[in-house]
């Protein structure tokens, strides 16, 4: 399918703000965020989002999140220039092989440093929305949250554990395509999200998984109406370096948020 397919009506487009802050533990220990964050929207009208959540146990966690997140969202954007994928199992290949692409880019950067990958472990969520489907990926912690048209919110992922609690599957794992996790709704889609683990307990229902109405809603109503999606990004990042959201997250934070804007 080409972008301009897609049934979205040539003003609709997507309003994003992204920020990754260090939480309470990091800034008491002197160590810098280990979250990574990034966004694109292509023409057609989709967005491409993807958090990285570096381990705090890594001496170049920074590094991992970063590398994955970027090489991610890279290769979504060059396989999606052209033509665009029809069906569910087109969809799920294409993250597959953004996970592939990714995971050999930490590695690569594992390798020139000359230590090993698990110097470098790191979730990864990668979600692509469009006006009428959502499809995400995840390897580890954290969420996908999608924004249907009747303000219902949807957890295209969930926060994703090991055998033991607060045990993370990294991204960095040689399982990590069996312990991937993917979602696919179709629908109209006026909101995307994805979140790092330590945001989890202020957003979603745990242990199901569940977004919380009274967080995300909010927050998509607010970018949805902004003029200013600089001042909106600081907004946010305010929002989480608040006592208020300080106070009950110690982890790095990291929030993505598109939301659908259609002019009047």
């Amino acid at each position: 399918m080409a972008p301009e397919e897609h049934g979205a009506t040539a003003r609709e487009h997507w309003h994003v703000a992204g920020v990754s802050v260090r939480g309470g533990s990091h800034i008491k220990r002197g160590q810098p965020c280990q979250d990574s964050h990034v966004w694109r929207e292509l023409p057609g009208c989709a967005v491409i989002m993807a958090a990285a959540d570096g381990a705090g146990s890594a001496v170049l966690s920074q590094l991992g999140s970063a590398r994955a997140a970027i090489a991610a969202v890279e290769w979504v954007s060059e396989l999606m220039r052209d033509a665009w994928p029809t069906n569910e199992q087109e969809w799920r290949a294409l993250l597959t092989a953004a996970l592939e692409t990714a995971h050999d880019s930490v590695l690569n950067a594992a390798k020139k440093r000359q230590v090993t990958p698990r110097e470098l472990a790191t979730t990864l969520i990668l979600a692509i929305a469009t006006p009428n489907m959502v499809t995400a990926a995840q390897v580890g912690d954290g969420a996908a949250i999608a924004r249907c048209a009747d303000d219902s919110l949807i957890a295209v992922t969930a926060p994703q554990s090991g055998e033991y609690i607060n045990e993370t599957i990294f991204f960095t794992s040689p399982t990590y395509l069996e312990a991937a996790q993917y979602g696919y709704w179709e629908g109209p889609v006026t909101g995307l999200s994805v979140l790092s683990d330590g945001l989890q307990l202020l957003a979603l229902n745990m242990p199901g998984g569940t977004p919380f109405p009274a967080f995300f809603t909010p927050l998509f109503q607010y970018l949805a109406a902004s003029d200013d999606l600089h001042q909106a990004e600081q907004q946010l990042r305010s929002f989480l370096g608040s006592p208020r959201i300080q106070q009950r997250a110690d982890d790095d934070l990291t929030l993505v948020l598109g939301a659908l804007h259609k002019p009047e």
